[in-house]
């Protein structure tokens, strides 16, 4: 059992009164499907988006939006001592203001200044509204209160508009506040102007314009990382082989790629201006020499051998560019290893080898086989660094292990409150 099913928790959804709304009934079913018990609390806009009625039926809990109402039992005091977690979606700029004002005109404002526990802000909006003074002061008051406020994804908005402001998925909101249950304090803001550069997924080498080779990878965990250190505050590139994760994170510049050719080309091209690179993408080992130009026949004898050709070490690649100074000297580099006992050694024995061999920072060894890592919604491994430290990472979700780790890695990068400077003076020219 992993550390976010392991009790039922008292959960308060909060939302506020935008568009978005609507989307937030898959975020309370994600809440409730896993067994814990969710009380919903709209703002009286909220209501004009989606009807109370909606929200009780989902949570099986009464809504009200009142402070007056059931003034015998307290609620705008019960409820926010009661909760494990508070999840605000969409956090529109009216109520992130009233909210970091300290203001309690309503039942949700009211309940979040009772809540000691995790408040996760999940902003909504059109750009302009997200980019102006006011939102900024009032999320950076939010988060130096203790709240964690995300960085909304970008994509259509209202009618034609499209820009960043837009609500993340509900799917990654659910994600993200399962983390928050298993570790409070898993999304500070400390790789705030860092740019990370992860891989993901598994490649894909063509045989003929039908078929191709590949591996077991559904790229969860790359694709956790990049969600992770986003909302960290990082500037993250994904270069996303195949997949079965859903949806592209938000505040994630996304590159799909196919083959390895393609991932080498991509990493080689983008990592001189990482901070950070992680090659969490499952290679494929080989591929065909020649690739057939229509589809291969079965015929009677069956399909003819194929001839294989070794595919580049990206990894050990990005480390030799390293110190030929492609790359600069400062860039960490991150390396994943799946592997399984033999008779030559267990899977920490591959692990520090392989280590050695590749001269990466870090390496994440995970056990496979029976089931493990492949597909799997938790995982467990370590994390090995070249100066000798071995960090054991608990079983979990795979976003709980991204968090930790992140962890890591954030001791890897120098100079953070240099890099924050410049990320707020760019940020500033931007705008």
């Amino acid at each position: 059992m992993s550390e976010t099913d392991s009790a039922r928790r008292h959960i308060i959804v909060g939302v506020g009164g935008g568009i978005a709304a609507y989307k937030v009934c898959s975020v309370i079913r994600h809440f409730t499907e896993a067994g814990h018990d969710v009380r919903v609390i709209p703002t009286r806009s909220a209501l004009k988006f989606v009807g109370a009625a909606t929200f009780e039926a989902l949570s099986g809990n009464p809504v009200t939006t009142e402070v007056f109402d059931d003034v015998d039992e307290v609620a705008h005091v019960a409820l926010g001592r009661q909760a494990d977690l508070v999840v605000i979606a969409p956090a529109t700029a009216d109520l992130m203001a009233r909210a970091a004002a300290g203001r309690a005109d309503d039942l949700l404002t009211a309940s979040l200044l009772t809540a000691r526990c995790p408040v996760l802000f999940v902003p909504a909006m059109h750009t302009e509204m997200w980019e102006h003074p006011a939102t900024v002061a009032n999320v950076a008051t939010l988060r130096a209160h203790g709240s964690t406020v995300l960085t909304p994804a970008s994509g259509r908005l209202t009618g034609a508009d499209t820009g960043a402001g837009r609500l993340p998925e509900s799917t990654e909101i659910g994600l993200l506040g399962d983390l928050l249950l298993a570790r409070a304090d898993a999304l500070p803001q400390d790789l705030t102007g860092v740019d990370v550069l992860i891989s993901a997924g598994g490649t894909r080498e063509a045989l003929d314009p039908v078929r191709y080779l590949g591996n077991h990878s559904s790229g969860k965990q790359g694709y956790a990382l990049a969600r992770v250190a986003a909302q960290r505050g990082a500037r993250v590139t994904l270069v996303s082989g195949a997949v079965s994760d859903p949806g592209d994170p938000a505040a994630v510049d996304v590159v799909h790629i196919d083959s390895a050719d393609e991932l080498s080309r991509e990493m080689h091209a983008r990592a001189p201006q990482a901070d950070v690179v992680i090659m969490a993408a499952a290679v494929a080992d080989f591929r065909p020499v020649d690739v057939a130009g229509a589809k291969i026949k079965k015929g009677e004898q069956g399909p003819a051998p194929i001839e294989l050709t070794t595919n580049p070490d990206i990894l050990a690649s990005l480390v030799t560019a390293r110190s030929e100074g492609t790359i600069p000297a400062t860039t960490a580099i991150v390396g994943f290893a799946a592997e399984t006992g033999d008779a030559e050694g267990g899977v920490l024995d591959h692990g520090r080898a392989k280590l050695r061999r590749k001269g990466c920072d870090l390496l994440v060894v995970n056990a496979v086989g029976d089931g493990r890592a492949f597909g799997t919604t938790d995982n467990t491994g370590w994390v090995l660094a070249a100066d000798g430290a071995e960090t054991g990472l608990p079983y979990g979700s795979k976003t709980l292990m991204a968090s930790r780790i992140l962890d890591e890695v954030v001791s890897l990068v120098p100079d953070r409150k240099g890099r924050t400077a410049d990320h707020d003076q760019e940020s500033e020219r931007n705008r």
